[in-house]
């Protein structure tokens, strides 16, 4: 009885982990011509807008790759799963890819924190992690050591230069000689973003005249944007999500706030416009990793062949999940095998790949060097205002 027991519960916890995943290209049992690639995206949760997006873009790259026959005629094999938008899930998936499915890499997390509980085990297992749009600076590299994670890296530029650039943008473009910052404390991402900014805006002779802060599910942020209306800033840096977002601006236009309001690609959901309205949105910008509107060829092939297969238009986590699958293939190609370690080292030596978000290499900390696009809103459509080199 004892032995029945114990088989019982082995069968129900390994059909409780089966029923955690659901099939991508090629569904979750592997083979000798198949090579494994796990996703760990957040497919439910605060952000999920994001993991979708990224997910699907990955799949279609996936999709692409094997119908031309696959990396020196190995399929991909996706096996996918849901991080529920929750650090301690994307920790418990990512073990589940590397021990039970034996996955040769990991495209994810689609957030900072939720990448970021992948380190030590990309460490330990030495499986390297592709993160489509991660972007604070803590996911390849120690904070405390300064030494680069070795197992992980990004398709995304990186919080610093999107800081940077939405200065930059601000100063010279728009004119702005004072700014207010609103940040997430709760979002490492919104905290790299707010200070890059701080630092850059302040650096051309700009001045900060108000910094507010609020925290992931808040809805209420009346009493906090009447304080910022009264320091009359030329420009506000609201480096968020777009959940909170989204009402931030509804309510900052209701107030009367009438300056141009900035963020990052946190931004780049449908949701935002839903949340905040569409004339709201007005005079409002946020940096990005591509347009759809931008006329190179690469994202045109991109934007055709992705509204083909899940009709509609692909935001920036599409084009990175895509350009992250593209990334992976082509370290695998150069790797000559489906050997994790072989494909990490091939990563890190990445040069002048074109992809949909643009051409990129990888330097020494594994962060591409590539262009960032300034998407305004329109009527709550988003158009193409401009690029800025690295």
């Amino acid at each position: 009885m004892r032995k029945l027991l114990i088989f019982a519960m082995a069968v129900v916890l390994v059909a409780g982990l089966s029923a955690c995943g659901t099939g991508g290209s090629g569904g979750s049992t592997g083979s000798a011509d198949n090579i494994k690639v796990g996703l760990n995206m957040e497919l439910s949760g605060n952000v999920a807008s994001y993991g979708e997006s990224g997910a699907n873009g990955a799949i279609l790259a996936a999709d692409e790759i094997n119908a031309k026959g696959g990396i020196d005629g190995k399929k991909i094999e996706i096996v996918k799963f849901d991080n529920r938008s929750d650090a301690s899930e994307s920790t418990n998936v990512a073990l589940r890819l590397m021990q039970q499915d034996k996955v040769s890499a990991i495209i994810g997390a689609a957030t900072s924190n939720n990448t970021k509980a992948m380190i030590d085990l990309s460490t330990e297992h030495k499986v390297p992690v592709v993160s489509p749009t991660a972007t604070a600076d803590s996911v390849t590299v120690d904070e405390k050591t300064g030494k680069v994670h070795p197992y992980m890296f990004r398709a995304c530029f990186i919080d610093p230069f999107q800081g940077q650039v939405a200065a930059q943008f601000a100063y010279d473009d728009l004119g702005a000689k004072t700014a207010a910052i609103y940040t997430d404390t709760s979002s490492d991402y919104a905290k790299g973003l707010a200070a890059s900014f701080k630092k850059a805006f302040t650096e051309k002779g700009g001045k900060i005249v108000s910094e507010e802060s609020y925290v992931q599910n808040d809805t209420d942020f009346r009493s906090t944007l009447t304080r910022m209306k009264s320091a009359n800033p030329d420009y506000i840096y609201v480096p968020g999500y777009y959940n909170e977002v989204g009402l931030i601006i509804k309510q900052a236009r209701e107030a009367g706030i009438t300056a141009p309001i900035m963020g990052g690609d946190g931004w780049d959901s449908p949701t935002l416009v839903e949340l905040a309205g569409a004339e709201n949105l007005n005079n409002t910008f946020f940096t990005n990793h591509y347009s759809s509107q931008d006329p190179d060829p690469k994202v045109q092939d991109f934007v055709k062949a992705y509204k083909d297969k899940y009709g509609k238009e692909p935001d920036g986590f599409a084009a990175l999940g895509y350009d992250a699958m593209y990334l992976l293939a082509d370290a695998i190609k150069r790797a000559g095998s489906g050997d994790s370690e072989k494909i990490a080292a091939a990563l890190a030596e990445t040069k002048n790949l074109g992809l949909a978000t643009g051409t990129i290499s990888i330097d020494e900390y594994h962060n591409p060097v590539k262009a960032a696009a300034i998407i305004e809103m329109k009527n709550g459509e988003q158009t193409f205002r401009t690029k800025v080199n690295p």
